[in-house]
């Protein structure tokens, strides 16, 4: 079985970014890496270089950032990488620069990845997530952060990455997948409060116009993290990679977990999934075969 890990960066250094963590949570389980480098304004090349691996190939790009409709500039990048996946790769195994694949849930994915390699039906693998906010120490768990998302695709049968690059599509149509067991950390949103701004007030402008932007944004210095919807506090562990990084926060966010800023329906559907784990309703950007 063959399997290559992909992923699109650019600016890893200026807004923050884990992508090293990222990468180095996947290599153990690929044989090759393919990262589609961005035009950066900063050292994110060497600092993808510095991974010193040998199964990293690195692509350089030029973001079309005229592309302000929907975030899709993310999606192209993405279908860059899965165009230099190996033409033999049984699977790609896809990770976002914010996101760290748990090693604790390897296993899973590997037995999963063996079990459907020759069945053509499924098309791709679905993991569990997990969106930690503000800090290392809370998890968003309202109703706007999806709970699951595919990761891992069968390449070079028409797959493409899907509006913003959350998911993918075949064709149009939702993948055909199955469970892999497989947890995703994603901590895109734990940063300093002035990077996590500096990110707000740039990658906004690769969905919205510049006037959204002037009425939505604010010109400040530093994120305000206080506004989150829900919030719980996390118990579990972190993958280990990580851990170095989440020991050097050095910030404070004023997060309250009891206080929730939802409606009487929002409230009774949270205590409802917290309760059965019934989302009700629950968009799902995939086919769940069974």
């Amino acid at each position: 079985m063959k399997v290559s890990g992909f992923t699109f960066i650019r600016n890893a250094v200026k807004f923050d970014y884990p992508v090293v963590e990222a990468i180095g949570s996947v290599l153990p389980y690929v044989d090759e890496f393919i990262v589609m480098a961005g035009n950066s304004e900063d050292e994110t090349n060497q600092l993808i270089e510095s991974i010193g691996s040998d199964k990293i190939k690195i692509f350089h790009s030029i973001w079309d950032d005229s592309q302000r409709s929907g975030g899709r500039v993310l999606a192209a990048e993405t279908d860059k990488a899965i165009n230099e996946i190996a033409q033999n790769a049984d699977w790609g195994f896809y990770i976002q620069a914010d996101e760290i694949f748990h090693e604790e849930s390897a296993s899973e994915v590997l037995k999963s990845m063996n079990i459907y390699k020759d069945d053509s039906s499924v098309e791709g693998l679905l993991f569990n997530y997990m969106h930690f906010y503000g800090s290392y120490d809370f998890v968003a768990d309202s109703r706007r952060w999806y709970r699951k998302e595919v990761r891992i695709i069968r390449p070079h049968t028409g797959i493409s990455s899907w509006k913003d690059a959350q998911g993918f599509r075949k064709e149009g149509k939702h993948l055909k997948v199955r469970e892999c067991g497989g947890s995703i950390y994603h901590y895109g949103w734990v940063k300093p409060p002035e990077f996590q701004q500096a990110k707000q007030q740039y990658f906004h402008k690769l969905w919205h116009t510049d006037q959204w932007m002037k009425e939505n944004v604010p010109d400040v210095a530093e994120f305000d993290y206080s506004g989150i919807d829900s919030v719980q506090r996390f118990s579990g562990s972190h993958p280990s990679i990580i851990r170095e990084r989440i020991k050097k926060q050095n910030w404070e966010v004023n997060i309250q977990p009891s206080k929730k800023r939802l409606s009487f329906r929002l409230k009774m559907l949270l205590f409802i999934e917290k309760l059965t784990g019934w989302r009700i309703g629950e968009y799902r950007n995939y086919r769940l075969l069974r």
